[in-house]
């Protein structure tokens, strides 16, 4: 029965790991809609001539321009004289791909900028008048691009160094370039006015935004050549798949001089915006892509684009750089930065981060909380080219239910008593609209008269609220099918939201609605729409519970709001949506009409004819990490925000999701939320799968541990998956392995550090999760060399037993061979540890891979032959009690080919743990290929040393009676045992797992290495001096 139980733990493991990782590929193929417009341009790339002192040439640079006419390039450069910008491409990128967002950046600047928004917007405590109006840019852009040959930044460490010399250089040239140029004009005699550049602006994607600030604090960048960063789809905090050393240790190096350099004020001028792609960016996640930590929020900040002014979506990694609403909105902010005095740009920090904050954040408030600015703060004066005031208003209006609906602009002022319509807790209002503010409405608070002690009269005493109108994006207006006729009502294009404490003090609102002809000159809109209600927010709470979020895989979950509901309903779902994303649906169910076929549609149904009469929702979906969230037109769509829950690092709040529905109050919904069981895996994955990675290290360690364990109490070696399958019985084997660590994790979190403590209950089971697909992959990892182990074993006994080969030829009967056979463990070392260090660390551990698997071959074979009984061998290793019998007596018949099977197992676990180790540095290995005709360098350091401790670990503890480590001082007999080293290394790549640090398992790797090996040479001399030497196994085998 326990041999059956054990099979269906094991397969029950592999089907949850399989289907997670189908699931996910699935909806990795799916395409996706972005919404983004294609970006146009006619590019030529004039190269820049490389001075003497570039050591390598393999590199290269350019300048951009812009027009399909052909051009003299040296003359051209002859006139250089903008403002440089240097964009840096990502993993595998092209220095072409600076061409959209410099095409954007040349059309922008003959344009000039856009025209002002009248809605909220983001921003900073500064003045507004230290930041000047301007009707046109001063200078335009010169964009350099570095050509980086399309190599491999994200997979080595020792690539991204290169790659920031190169850039360091390419400033330093970029800005003698400017120099020269001036020099040659003046030589032909042009009169020259204004100072040279002394910083260029640098854009990177992907890996170059992290190459830029690599280069930013290289000790042989000039001093203040770099003041302003902007990278688009960078991982700022770590490699989006932290495997190879190296890389790792280079990521918190150049951090850990970030921080030192905002400490010590040599960076207090630099600014750096990160622009992530949101959701739907599958290689980089947003919590990767913040700065937080790293760059103080007074010297920058973090912004999704989906909570970007003027674009409001989600984009692929490679799509930021082409989608038009991003590279326009880019290109006006960049120019913005230029000084107009100058012509260079700004140079003080806080006013750089002011227009950056302006220009790329929407007024939106950063959390559902709505910390929203004081009223006493000076609001936006309108423009004279409004025309309609007061006087031009019809008779007015006054409300007199909590509720008020405008559907058209007929120049009126409405009227709200705050006192009466915002009492029995209604203290709240918001109004939702697709008027233009000012342009189409304004709003005033009034004060009771009497109420104030001020002097000034009443109308002084009036405050236009206006400008307190936030953006949103709108959906598709409807389309007016005959003139007169009447259209379904239009998305909504600005939220007005007031608290009590803006409230305080006033006594009306009044909602000025302008008369359609006098709209300055602009059409009107097709349909006008304005729904305003004082409310309760504590009425229009909703929950989805985890439990209901879990079952509605299989039935979905419904909530009815009835008709005179809040006009804002904050819906909480229990389980992040990021990581379960849901399909809601929000069906209109009434609006108020009664027998609508019989008495006023005809043929029309219900549902279409509520359209005509509520406004399409609105979500609004908050994240701690990633911001805003907008999906207008919210009739059935899948809500998805790119937050990391469950994280050691998570961030407080990340668990859940708040999403704001903005539903029209006339009308009764059905709101049903089905989670998406395709797009979870794909975020599971996408989120958790260092985690996994780390995870698996620890289950190969606890599986070596069981091994060593069984040769200390003289038992047989079991197969790695025997030894994984036990691990797995409940409940002491996996709770003992799998629950410390996250213990641990919680712990450190919450007395030794400062960094907020993640959810315990999603963060345990997401772990618990993690932990089963480790198992899961290992597990498949086993099966499919063992199969290929005994096929091969199998196969090679076969021919080797019907044909008898001539012993002159054999291979093994040269001199040379035969040496290396006997030395097989040194010459396996030296060879190893030679690739390690002079070629790639991958060569080396793949030699110690063809050392485990020549053993196990061999070992195999042996048992095959020796064993008569080998046939009913169960190939996984499972054996029946019968075949258990007469196992482990060293007079059998049975006893050597029983050690070689326990020999086979040793090494075949050793296998795969490095195994795993060398698929770490396969990326790596991929980049070094395509960069050897470029010539050859030696490997890092860090990576030679650590694989050196690896191949060490591989020889040192390649037979199973190399298991004691050393004796305890004083205490005859206890000895350290491998299996207590082993335990401790998986707790420790555990841990590594849920720091999301998997290369940091070769750490674990390398000390136990190196203690083997110095346990050996102890060993060694003590058995020369006639040492006893202590070992509790009994029977060795030693054949």
């Amino acid at each position: 029965m326990e041999g059956f139980r054990g099979r269906f733990r094991l397969a029950a493991i592999v089907i949850l790991s399989i289907g997670i990782g189908l699931l996910a590929i699935y909806d990795f193929l799916k395409p996706i809609k972005n919404g983004c417009n294609m970006t146009y341009m006619y590019p030529t790339y004039i190269p820049i001539s490389a001075t003497k002192s570039l050591s390598s040439s393999k590199y290269g640079l350019y300048l951009y321009h812009e027009g399909w006419k052909k051009i003299d390039f040296n003359e051209h450069l002859k006139q250089l004289n903008g403002v440089p910008i240097l964009f840096i491409p990502g993993n595998g990128g092209s220095y072409k791909q600076v061409r959209s967002m410099a095409a954007e950046s040349d059309r922008a600047y003959e344009g000039g900028p856009p025209e002002p928004m009248l809605y909220q917007e983001a921003g900073v405590e500064m003045d507004e008048t230290d930041i000047p109006k301007v009707n046109r840019y001063s200078r335009r852009l010169d964009w350099f691009a570095v050509d980086l040959e399309g190599e491999h930044s994200a997979m080595d460490g020792q690539i991204l160094e290169e790659h920031t010399e190169y850039v360091v250089y390419a400033i330093h040239r970029i800005l003698d370039q400017y120099k020269e140029s001036r020099d040659a004009r003046e030589k032909e005699g042009a009169t020259e006015s204004g100072s040279l550049p002394n910083n260029v602006i640098l854009v990177g994607h992907s890996m170059g935004g992290f190459v830029a600030r690599a280069a930013v604090v290289n000790p042989n960048l000039r001093k203040s050549a770099v003041e302003t960063v902007v990278t688009l789809s960078t991982p700022h905090q770590s490699p989006p798949v932290a495997l190879q050393p190296s890389l790792g240790h280079y990521y918190k190096y150049i951090n850990q001089e970030w921080k030192k350099g905002y400490e010590s004020q040599t960076l207090s001028r630099v600014i750096v915006v990160s622009i992530s792609g949101g959701a739907n960016d599958y290689q980089v996640r947003s919590k990767l892509e913040s700065v937080e930590g790293i760059v103080p929020s007074t010297h920058g900040f973090m912004i999704s684009s989906m909570g970007m002014k003027n674009v409001w979506l989600s984009m692929e990694h490679q799509v930021i750089l082409w989608c038009n609403q991003v590279v326009v909105q880019v290109s006006h902010t960049l120019l913005s930065l230029v000084d107009q005095e100058t012509g260079q740009p700004i140079s003080a920090p806080r006013k750089r981060l002011t227009i950056l904050t302006k220009m790329l954040h929407s007024g939106m408030p950063a959390s559902i909380s709505r910390q929203s600015n004081s009223l006493e703060q000076k609001e936006k004066k309108i423009t004279s080219k409004i025309k309609w005031s007061d006087e031009g208003l019809e008779k007015d209006l006054y409300i007199k239910t909590p509720t008020v609906t405008i559907l058209a602009m007929d120049g009126r002022r409405r009227w709200l008593d705050i006192k009466q319509l915002g009492s029995n807790g209604k203290t709240n209002f918001v109004l939702v609209t697709n008027l233009v503010p000012c342009y189409g409405v304004r709003l005033h608070l009034w004060p009771e008269k009497g109420s104030s002690s001020s002097d000034l009269p009443l109308s002084k005493r009036v405050i236009e609220v206006t400008s307190k109108i936030v953006q949103i994006p709108s959906g598709p207006a409807p389309r007016q099918i005959e003139p007169g006729s009447q259209t379904e009502q239009p998305p909504a294009s600005g939220v007005f939201w007031l608290e009590p404490k803006d409230m305080d003090g006033f006594r009306f609102l009044t909602i000025s609605v302008a008369p359609s002809p006098t709209v300055s000159g602009r059409p009107p809109p097709a349909a006008s729409m304005a729904v305003g209600q004082f409310f309760n927010p504590q009425q229009g709470r909703k929950n989805f519970s985890p439990h209901s979020l879990l079952f509605s895989m299989y039935s979905g979950k419904d909530i009815l709001i009835k008709e005179d509901h809040p006009i804002a309903m904050n819906v909480t779902f229990g389980v992040s949506l990021g990581l379960l994303p849901a399909t809601v649906s929000v069906v209109t169910t009434g609006c108020g009409i009664k027998n609508p076929v019989e008495e006023e549609a005809g043929d029309m149904d219900s549902g279409s004819l509520c359209k005509l009469r509520c406004f399409p929702p609105v979500a609004l979906a908050w994240d701690p990490t990633a911001g805003i969230h907008v999906f207008p037109n919210l009739y059935s769509r899948t809500i998805e925000v790119d937050s990391s829950p469950a994280l050691w690092s998570s961030t407080h709040g990340s668990e859940h999701t708040n999403v704001l529905l903005l539903v029209d109050p006339h009308c009764s919904y059905k709101t049903t939320a089905v989670v998406s069981l395709t797009a979870g895996a794909r975020r599971f994955m996408l989120l958790y799968f260092s985690q996994i990675i780390g995870f698996a290290f620890a289950v190969v360690f606890f599986g070596l541990m069981r091994q060593a364990n069984a040769w200390e109490v003289d038992l047989p070696i079991p197969s790695l998956l025997c030894a994984v399958e036990s691990n797995l019985k409940m409940p002491i084997p996996f709770l003992v392995l799998s629950i410390p660590p996250i213990l641990t994790a919680l712990f450190y979190s919450s007395c030794l550090t400062t960094s907020p403590i993640p959810a315990f209950t999603t963060f345990f089971f997401v772990s618990i999760i993690c932990y089963l697909i480790a198992n899961g992959i290992i597990i498949i990892l086993i099966l499919t060399t063992h199969i290929l182990s005994h096929m091969v074993a199998k196969v090679h006994v076969f021919f080797k037993t019907r044909w008898i080969r001539d012993n002159s030829t054999n291979i093994f009967s040269f001199k040379v061979t035969r040496v290396i056979n006997v030395n097989s463990s040194l010459a396996t070392s030296i060879v190893a540890i030679s690739l390690v260090c002079f070629v790639h660390p991958a060569l080396g551990l793949l030699i110690l891979l063809f050392s485990h698997a020549t053993c196990c071959h061999h070992a195999l074979c042996s048992y095959f032959t020796a064993s008569s009984k080998a046939r009913s061998e169960d190939l996984f290793g499972f054996k029946n009690k019968e075949s258990e019998s007469g196992f482990g007596t060293p007079d059998s018949t049975r006893s050597y080919g029983e050690t070689q099977l326990e020999i086979y197992h040793h090494r075949h676990g050793l296998l795969i743990l490095h195994l795993l180790s060398l698929l770490m540095f396969l990326p790596s290995l991929v980049a070094w290929f395509e960069r050897l005709s470029m010539g050859h360098n030696f490997p890092w350091l860090l990576d030679s040393v650590l694989c050196m401790g690896v191949v060490l670990h591989g020889i040192c503890d390649s037979k199973p009676e190399f298991n004691v480590f050393f004796q305890i001082p004083g205490m005859r007999g206890y000895e350290m045992r491998q299996g207590l080293v082993y335990l401790l290394g998986g707790y420790g790549c555990y841990l590594w797992g849920l720091d999301l640090a998997p290369y940091k398992a070769f750490y674990g790797m390398a000390v136990i290495g190196v203690l083997s090996f110095v346990f050996r040479i102890i060993e060694t001399r003590n058995r020369r001096v006639g040492e006893p030497y202590y070992s509790n196994r009994k029977h060795s085998h030693r054949h």
